[in-house]
């Protein structure tokens, strides 16, 4: 049997409004080389001006039709906020982030950062520009640019990485004649984008926000045995008549084999973003924009501070935020205790590996290293005190300084009941273990029973409100605290979550299992069976005790939100699927706990211990 044709796809540079021109452009590529599977539009999407909205808009309206799906990221020009405002709100949105918010026919906008699987490719996308302003469109922000942090520690490769400016440094180690004349680094250009793309490592980097094409020769990743290929598209209709639209048609990772993947072209240079130090066959990352003459890269370093070594490496932001690295030893970043103490005490991550942050009054984290007058033999005992209990750096341990104990409901022998962070609704809250356990199927029998206890309290509460409750749980092997999450939801939609969830496993392209035993301790036994061995797991346990499974594999694209945001579609809630656009303020959480605990006071089974 032939395997499937690839999927072919096409890029696009600033569309600035000029959508009649984007479309007639694909019309005519279509013809000669489709059919195309679909279009990615990176940099500025909207009008820059008022002359081209009310041909936009016709498109936006659906009086114009748009003929393919179009994917974007530039959400930023005139009318942006408004057709976006819109769009969040549009119940036809199913909520899955995999899949954007859908503006029109065929239209989807890509918000904030995220992982999505399209035709078997991963794409990896940060929308908008970087900028302090704090609007709520048209810039990213740092909970964005974290998300896609994290995604690098986990396991598969991304195929297209979309951004709308380039990456600092993108033309350094390459052939001076293959860069586009009078091409400046400065403008259109992002260290961060570039401190990003080092680190999640994809096949193809897609920008735009300059006037010029350019297509960088491939480049080796360190850590990574494929190439990376960057595209920077030029704007719609520019009047230099440069190259606005790329097609290319990637076979998808996940299907390769590792001699295909591992194919380096002939013209492969070293990667732009990394220096080579005094050690034989050594790169480290370097900040783009640096001088090489700079050896300091205003890097955080308690090695340099105490013993003035200039030639530290870079901080491993794997490790400040987890505590761990899957690369270990081999990991070119650094693994400082000191600086992972600082962090996890809320300093800024800018801060400590650059020191300074360019964020200003708008970074929310602290720039200061140590309280005053507290000495380094001090801190190098915290240090240690850290790295020997795991438990005080865990948001969620309770004898943690971390913990945020006003969002605590209850508190059983050995498990408690909190609101969730950024609620998908109301009485939406997590079941979680005393000790630190990486997922509640590991759990001992005493702390087992007790579970069952929470969960069939949290039923009987929930069904005098008419609803049900799902509970779902991510098991990851970053071996983060178990937290099970319990999101009520009306009885009329009940019936409706199982087929949500499998139409989004298909999305995805897998199949759930389906488990059941006769009561809910045997059903979780099953389930505690199939997840043994696993490198990660997901499980859903939906109204009627039906339980849905699925392990996911080592070089599967798995998006953390899953639950939530099907749970989001289900709820028909779509703006609400990404947690950070349901931030409350510690008062709210507050009224929002003390209501809860009022309601369950008597169904809560901590009052019986």
């Amino acid at each position: 049997m032939a395997s499937p044709s690839p999927p072919r796809i096409l890029l696009s540079g600033d569309v600035n409004g000029r959508l009649s021109a984007l479309f007639k452009r694909f019309l005519s590529v279509n013809k000669s080389a489709g059919p195309f599977d679909a279009l990615l539009c990176v940099g500025q999407f909207f009008p820059d001006s008022t002359e081209l909205l009310e041909e936009f808009m016709e498109y936006i309206e659906e009086r114009r039709d748009i003929p393919i799906p179009t994917y974007f990221i530039g959400d930023f020009g005139v009318a942006a906020p408004k057709v976006l405002s819109a769009s969040v709100k549009d119940p036809a949105n199913l909520g899955f982030k995999m899949d954007g918010f859908r503006v029109c026919n065929n239209l989807f906008w890509l918000k904030g950062s995220g992982n999505f699987t399209l035709f078997g490719l991963s794409v990896a996308y940060l929308s908008g520009r970087q900028s302090p302003s704090g609007q709520q469109f048209g810039t990213y922000s740092q909970d964005d640019v974290d998300a896609l942090r994290a995604l690098a520690d986990e396991p598969g490769v991304v195929d297209l990485f979309l951004t709308n400016e380039w990456p600092s440094g993108v033309t350094n180690r390459t052939s001076a004649g293959d860069i586009p004349p009078g091409l400046s680094d400065s403008l259109g250009s992002d260290s961060t984008i570039a401190e990003l793309v080092a680190e999640i490592k994809p096949r193809y980097h897609i920008a735009g926000s300059k006037t010029v094409f350019y297509a960088r020769e491939p480049y080796t990743n360190i850590d990574a045995v494929h190439v990376t290929r960057f595209f920077g598209l030029a704007p719609v209709g520019n009047k230099e008549k440069q190259k606005f639209m790329h097609a290319i048609s990637p076979t998808p990772a996940s299907t390769m084999t590792v001699a295909e993947i591992s194919t380096k072209p002939p013209n492969t240079t070293l990667s732009p973003y990394t220096i080579v130090d005094d050690t034989p066959r050594k790169e480290t990352t370097k900040r783009p924009g640096d001088s090489t003459l700079d050896e300091q890269y205003w890097r955080y370093d308690v090695k340099k501070q105490k013993q003035g070594n200039g030639n530290a490496e870079k901080l491993c932001f794997k490790y400040l935020s987890c505590g761990s690295c899957p690369r270990g030893d081999d990991c070119r970043f650094r693994h400082d205790e000191d600086a992972r103490e600082q962090y996890m005490r809320g300093v800024c991550f800018d801060f400590l590996n650059k020191g300074k942050c360019e964020r200003g009054p708008e970074c929310q984290f602290k720039h200061d290293l140590v309280a005053e007058g507290e000495s380094i033999a001090n801190r190098r005992s915290r240090s240690h005190m850290a790295s020997t209990n795991r438990s005080k750096e865990c948001w969620f341990c309770l004898s943690s300084p971390n913990v945020e104990s006003h969002l605590i409901i209850s508190v059983g022998g050995n498990l408690y009941c909190a609101l969730a962070k950024g609620p998908l609704v109301d009485d939406h809250v997590l079941l979680i273990p005393v000790e630190h356990s990486p997922s509640t199927l590991s759990l001992p029998p005493d702390c087992q029973r007790d579970l069952n206890r929470y969960q069939s309290s949290l039923r009987k509460y929930c069904k005098t409100q008419r609803k049900e409750l799902i509970f779902f749980e991510l098991i990851s092997k970053r071996g983060t605290h178990a937290n099970l999450q319990a999101v009520p939801i009306p009885q009329t939609k009940a019936s409706s979550a199982k087929s949500i969830f499998n139409l989004a496993a298909k999305k995805l392209g897998f199949d759930f299992e389906t488990i059941k035993g006769d009561n809910d301790s045997e059903a979780r036994e099953l389930l505690k069976a199939k997840f043994e061995g696993a490198s990660g797991f997901f499980y859903v346990e939906l109204h009627d005790g039906t339980i849905l499974g699925h392990t996911i594999d080592e070089n599967e694209n798995f998006p953390v939100q899953f639950g939530r945001e099907v749970m989001a579609g289900l709820l028909k809630m779509p703006d609400r699927a990404d947690w950070r656009n349901c931030k409350l303020s510690k008062d709210e959480e507050v009224i929002k706990v003390e209501d809860f605990k009022s309601q369950f006071k008597n169904f809560d089974p901590s009052e019986d211990v």
